[in-house]
């Protein structure tokens, strides 16, 4: 989530007034079939840990449309905590790594062996940075210190289990959340090159297996459901969401978020907390107010 000021503001009022001017003109309320949105910052605020009402109304009516919704999130699914009742039509998890509908996983991709170890010995078993490990049933941290608290509390989650490097070599991960810095993360990850990194906090970024990316999840999901993606949205607020944006018949920027993801989006909504999803759903049309 980032904070802006000001001439920010005014800049992203300027911004917002010029954008929906290419992709998002051909979405209408007759030919979208499908919406992808990220959660944290997205679906749900940040400051109550909750969705608007706003926008599950927004949600209940576009389900009532006969519109697939479905999430795309780098959390795991066994940690999606934050939706309420409301049933999805699939999930993209862990930034693409793992694809879900009906329960089932129809697509999912692990890190390198080698970089997981790799990343072990960088990371000094957690002495040099802490390191949250994504495994097939559980999610294990190695070291630990005041960033990753904060953390935890800001996206509202129980502290991972806390183990030992050795406890983590030789199982398979599918992302790695390193709370290093940018500068460590350009020299670790160049020993890492069957993987990669999205950040969408400066705290920390995601590990995630090269050639993943929520856009590889849209695609897998909405090949199952044979939908074009011209025929889709996404919503989504951080660096994470960039390529899910670009790939996207019309992709949506709430309000808020950094230069890098308006840049990558075909229109900026209002932030999470200002109804920003149910505002660009009336502004295509998608939706009557």
């Amino acid at each position: 989530m980032v904070f802006i000021g000001r001439q920010q503001l005014f800049s992203y009022i300027c911004h917002a007034t010029q954008q929906g001017t290419t992709n998002c003109n051909t979405i209408t309320m007759s030919n979208i079939k499908a919406i992808f949105f990220d959660i944290d910052g997205t679906l749900v605020s940040f400051k109550t840990h909750r969705i608007p009402a706003s926008t599950l109304d927004a949600l209940e009516r576009l389900r009532e449309k006969g519109i697939k919704l479905f999430i795309a999130t780098g959390r795991p699914k066994s940690i999606v905590n934050n939706l309420g009742d409301f049933n999805f039509d699939g999930y993209v998890t862990l930034n693409g790594g793992v694809c879900i509908v009906d329960g089932k996983t129809i697509f999912s991709r692990s890190l390198p062996q080698d970089d997981t170890d790799m990343l072990i010995e960088q990371s000094r078993g957690g002495e040099r940075f802490p390191c949250i490990y994504v495994l097939d049933d559980v999610m294990a941290l190695t070291g630990g210190n005041a960033v990753v608290d904060n953390v935890m509390r800001m996206l509202d989650l129980k502290m991972p289990q806390k183990v030992t490097a050795e406890a983590i070599r030789g199982k398979r991960a599918y992302q790695v959340l390193a709370f290093f810095s940018p500068e460590d993360e350009t020299e670790i990850m160049r020993l890492m090159p069957g993987s990669v990194t999205t950040r969408w906090n400066d705290a920390f970024t995601d590990i995630i297996p090269a050639g993943s990316s929520k856009s590889v999840g849209m695609e897998k999901i909405l090949g199952l459901f044979g939908i074009k993606r011209e025929e889709c949205m996404a919503f989504g607020d951080g660096g994470n969401d960039i390529e899910m944006l670009r790939y996207a018949g019309c992709g949506i920027a709430m309000g808020g978020s950094s230069p890098e993801v308006q840049a990558a989006a075909d229109y900026i909504t209002d932030n999470v907390d200002n109804d920003g999803i149910l505002k660009a759903l009336v502004r295509f049309g998608v939706l009557e107010r």
